[in-house]
């Protein structure tokens, strides 16, 4: 069996010339949150010398606690010279975005809606900005073993692909809904088919080392020349690093439900 180093080495191949394959010749855009996925997208565009946009969504609410992505995404971005658009939605502005990624998904459960109102903003801006294609770091999570319940899975590569098979109800659906809403075509190299074979090889204990979840894709992101503490960062999923989660609670309590799933469903 290959070596720690070697399938490192080779999973930085695959993912740079998954990357490099799908990029257009005119300007496009990422929907960017600062994790390992997204950096990588962008990092690997930047060294191919194209032309784009990174777009991050985010809660900013005067006196409540600055989302996470939308900090580590600015960091980024000023280090490794990304344009940047931060989409800062108020308290305000958040319900009328719920509604319209509802409209939009037909979607109107808690994780969905979270995730995509996150998405929304972004492809709108997008939009505007005259971009035609967008990348998402969408599979990512599914193929490296970035969720919880991989971790508690006794067989981590059986769970990635079950993972696989479900992706497309469970998130595919929403964010091609979103981007075709917008005129956008989603781009997902890291769906690229032979990188999706070649990861289902990579041994589990190579996906999640040391309570590090990604570990494989970190060190392959390292050797591309992603600093490592950006490889490094530990994210919280979309929903919650932007505070839309937050958002959503204290809206629910605002208009007197005592759940997030019963006020989402009161704004279908």
């Amino acid at each position: 069996m290959a070596s720690e180093e070697e399938f490192a080495r080779h999973l930085a191949i695959l993912i740079t010339k998954a990357v490099e394959k799908s990029l257009p010749k005119e300007k496009f855009g990422i929907l960017f949150s600062g994790g390992v996925d997204s950096t990588l997208i962008a990092f690997i565009a930047k060294k191919s010398g194209k032309s784009f946009r990174c777009y991050t969504t985010s809660l900013d609410e005067p006196g409540l606690k600055k989302g996470e992505d939308l900090e580590h995404s600015e960091k980024i971005a000023k280090r490794l010279g990304f344009e940047l658009t931060t989409l800062k939605l108020k308290m305000g502005e958040v319900e009328s975005c719920l509604k319209k990624t509802i409209r939009i998904t037909g979607k109107n459960d808690v994780i969905n809606v979270g995730v995509g109102a996150t998405f929304v903003p972004a492809c709108e801006q997008a939009k505007k900005d005259g971009i035609k294609v967008v990348f998402s770091g969408l599979g990512s999570e599914e193929l490296f073993a970035g969720y919880e319940r991989h971790e508690k899975a006794e067989d981590i590569n059986k769970e990635c692909l079950e993972g696989l098979k479900n992706i497309k109800e469970r998130d595919l659906d929403r964010d091609e809904a979103i981007a075709k809403h917008y005129g956008l075509e989603l781009r997902l190299p890291f769906l690229d088919k032979g990188l999706v074979d070649y990861s289902l090889r990579i041994p589990g204990g190579l996906k999640i080392k040391g309570g590090v979840k990604k570990f494989i894709l970190r060190k392959a992101a390292v050797q591309i020349g992603l600093p490592e503490e950006y490889a490094m960062r530990k994210k919280k999923a979309a929903q919650y690093g932007s505070r839309i989660d937050s958002a959503i609670l204290k809206l629910t309590k605002k208009r007197g439900f005592k759940y997030k799933a019963d006020y989402l469903k009161s704004l279908t």
